[in-house]
């Protein structure tokens, strides 16, 4: 799954595809580098990111999904139904939904669906990052939202443990390491490290301020290689062309578990 940000303040791009043209462009690129799936965002989710209005962020996406979705699977990353609504109307197959609040848009619309594990909203997330058990607490909750989603008629659902959401570095290892229990159960896994912060201060001396985004690439695939390898069904990155090429290294099946999941 590669990722499109059209927004203006993401923290990997921000700014660079907010343009229908020039995000459209990244797609196709995105597509040619051996994406399966392409997120489209038009809100940001970054710690202390600010909501944008409906009407924005409908502007800013749906032109984008509707000349994409032609050429590949389009996923809608989104917290509101109005939008995830319009962008599978418009060819989106998968609802991205980080906040677990779609799951009837994605029932009633036929949609595939991502359940993600956060605490609080992006703006405040991170005064939740406090944990008995990391691992156990946010496979229960994954477990149940998924379980409600396909009760309410959901055909398709993935679990996402949401990675650098409401939770420190060390609960984003601790549910790396995790990950095979998590592929274990009912339900595909979805896992999003790229280029986040906590890939930033892996050896890092203490109190060193975290690596740039842009020297975070070597982390991100290490991380998209291993949960690959630990079977999760897609992994979802900004650097697709190495993923692409460590997918086939490592002999995993996520484009072919995307593909099914589609049919």
């Amino acid at each position: 799954m590669g990722v499109l940000n059209v927004t203006p303040d993401s923290f990997s791009d921000g700014g660079r595809y907010l343009d229908r043209d020039a995000a459209v462009a990244r797609g196709l690129e995105l597509i040619a580098e051996g994406a399966d799936v392409v997120d489209v965002g038009g809100e940001s989710t970054r710690p202390g990111a600010e909501p944008v209005d409906e009407a924005e962020e409908l502007r800013r996406v749906l032109p984008v999904v509707e000349a994409l979705a032609g050429r590949t699977r389009v996923s809608i990353d989104t917290m509101k139904p109005a939008v995830a609504e319009a962008a599978v109307a418009r060819g989106a197959w998968l609802v991205n939904d980080v906040a677990c609040g779609l799951r009837d848009v994605a029932a009633a619309t036929g949609a595939a669906l991502v359940v993600m594990h956060l605490r609080g909203t992006p703006q405040d997330m991170q005064r939740f990052a406090v944990y008995d058990d990391v691992v156990a607490e946010v496979h229960r909750f994954l477990a149940d939202r998924a379980r409600e989603a396909r009760e309410a008629g959901v055909g398709r659902v993935y679990v996402d443990p949401g990675i650098g959401f409401a939770k420190t570095g060390e609960h984003n290892i601790a549910l790396l390491a995790a990950l095979p229990a998590l592929v274990a159960g009912e339900f595909p896994v979805l896992v999003g490290t790229s280029r986040k912060r906590f890939l930033g201060t892996l050896g890092r001396p203490a109190g060193a301020p975290p690596l740039p985004v842009d020297d975070r690439r070597e982390a991100s695939l290490a991380t998209a290689a291993w949960a690959m390898a630990a079977g999760a069904a897609i992994v979802r990155v900004h650097d697709v062309r190495p993923a692409a090429q460590a997918a086939i290294l490592v002999g995993d099946t996520a484009p072919d578990r995307a593909l099914e999941a589609a049919s």
